[in-house]
């Protein structure tokens, strides 16, 4: 990062100063990675780094990295990771330069980073000639193509796919031994890969085609713990993008079992994660994640795939949305347009801005056009609300009633109990077709048989409801001080 550029922040920054506690921090950091202790690296990456953030770097970057090499041996692949956090810091609490951004993907190929830049290259409204002369001579930055093609270069070369495979049927112990393997070597290259397919996700997710994200995750079985579980951002992250994909392609009981296992483990575990640097962004997707349930139950009521403690928090947070959410009106379709407005990921439009064009802010679009697809399909999907409404109330029906009380002649009813099946089925990425059916029928003899799934009742969740109450009192008395 040439000097100039970090000085046109105009923040009194000095990029050559480097202070005791920082010669410090990658005195110890250097001397960690070297020696592999993982226990210290992570305290430092998670802990030190971001203190010293929030003591001496609230308003400026770290020293350049030219300025701290001397203190490691002028080690070149400490000093990549090194500017790797000079940027996340940079991103995470300032405003990059144009150039700084451009100089990120000569670094490192970083989703986050690449979501950004294509946010900010939308913007071309207020840009200035300078900004466009540089987006302009360098149009190859965080291409598209660039960053898939390199995901997926570290997919292939790390076979990550066939280790996975391996330990599937046994003759790998990739999982339980964090990537290593017993002669000692390293995992990098192996966990690169492995981590590359959920950024593949990501990605997809980003660009609107769902069902090739999910293709790229399916090595990983989601159903275990692995190593994107060890991380709890890239766990949460994972399953959002990948709950969110199911619920884009239908696939409504699959969204709702991930989004709820997931919301019960954030609510466990959350308490263990408030010194984290990651915590605000915990609370965030566990919001969205919750609205985003609301919206998958509002379309495919399945509330016994809902844990009793999720239920609860989800009925006090969006209940009464829910509620209107159910009804075929304006407001129902408010509803929805407001809870996948604030729960979806952050589309990007990959393509580059015709700069011989008026300039416009074209930032939006992609979400506008995710927005619209949900919507037609939400409305769709209401249609059935009424017909689900007497399939409950009947166990057999026939035709004619049926079609008497929907006010429709026999004729449309056939065609909307097909819409029905075709809207409650759906094809996973195995090309299995899937039901995701709280209600379903058959017909025989011109009468509609109804067969209604009955939720197993759960006195566990109860009792554990209960006993996390009572402790919570305990605590509260106990923290009462008698005069």
């Amino acid at each position: 990062m040439a000097n100039d550029e970090l000085q046109s922040l105009d923040l009194g920054y000095d990029p050559n100063f480097v202070p005791d506690s920082v010669k410090t921090f990658v005195v110890h950091l250097y001397r960690h990675i070297r020696e592999k202790n993982v226990y210290e690296i992570h305290q430092m990456y998670e802990s030190s780094f971001q203190s010293l953030s929030e003591r001496l770097f609230k308003d400026t970057p770290w020293p350049s990295v030219d300025a701290v090499a001397q203190y490691v041996d002028n080690d070149h692949v400490f000093c990549l990771l090194y500017r790797e956090m000079w940027f996340r810091h940079l991103y995470a609490r300032l405003t990059p330069t144009v150039r700084q951004r451009i100089d990120s993907w000569d670094n490192y190929c970083n989703l986050f980073q690449f979501q950004s830049f294509c946010q900010y290259r939308a913007k071309m409204k207020n840009k200035n000639e300078q900004e466009i002369a540089l987006l302009r001579q360098f149009d190859q930055a965080w291409n598209v193509f660039g960053v898939l093609n390199f995901l997926q270069a570290l997919v292939e070369k790390s076979t990550i796919i066939q280790i996975l495979e391996q330990e599937k049927l046994g003759l790998e112990q990739f999982t339980a031994n964090d990537g290593y393997d017993y002669n000692g070597g390293s995992n990098v290259l192996k966990v690169l890969g492995y981590f590359g397919m959920v950024g593949l996700l990501r990605v997809h997710c980003l660009l609107g085609d769902y069902h090739t994200g999910l293709k790229c995750l399916q090595p990983i079985d989601i159903s275990q713990p692995g190593l994107y579980t060890i991380v709890i951002g890239c766990h949460i992250t994972t399953i959002y993008h990948y709950g969110f994909a199911n619920l884009m392609l239908r696939r409504y009981v699959e969204a709702i079992r991930e989004f709820n296992k997931i919301l019960l483990y954030i609510f466990k575990t959350k308490m263990y994660h408030q010194k984290s640097p990651q915590y605000e962004q915990i609370l965030k997707k566990n919001e969205q994640m919750y609205a985003l349930l609301a919206i998958s139950l509002s379309l495919c009521p399945q509330s016994r795939l809902v844990d009793e403690t999720v239920n609860s928090q989800l009925r006090e947070k969006y209940g009464e949305k829910m509620t209107r959410m159910q009804r075929y009106d304006d407001e129902a379709f408010a509803m929805y347009d407001e809870l996948f407005s604030y729960a979806c990921p952050k589309f990007i439009t990959p393509s580059a801005p015709n700069f011989d064009e008026p300039l416009v802010n074209y930032n939006q679009d992609a979400y506008r056009l995710q927005l619209k697809l949900f919507l037609y399909e939400a409305k769709q999907q209401q249609l059935l609300s009424g017909l689900r409404t007497f399939l409950k109330v009947y166990s057999t029906i026939s035709l004619a009633k049926l079609a008497s009380y929907m006010e429709v002649d026999e004729p449309t009813l056939r065609t909307i109990l097909m819409t029905y099946k075709h809207k409650t089925h759906a094809v996973d990425t195995a090309g299995k077709v899937i039901s995701n059916a709280d209600v379903d029928f058959y017909i025989d003899d011109d009468t509609v048989h109804v067969v209604e799934s009955k939720p197993a009742k759960r006195y566990g969740d109860y009792f554990l409801r209960q006993v996390v109450k009572l402790e919570g009192v305990i605590n509260e008395m106990d923290s009462i001080k008698l005069e």
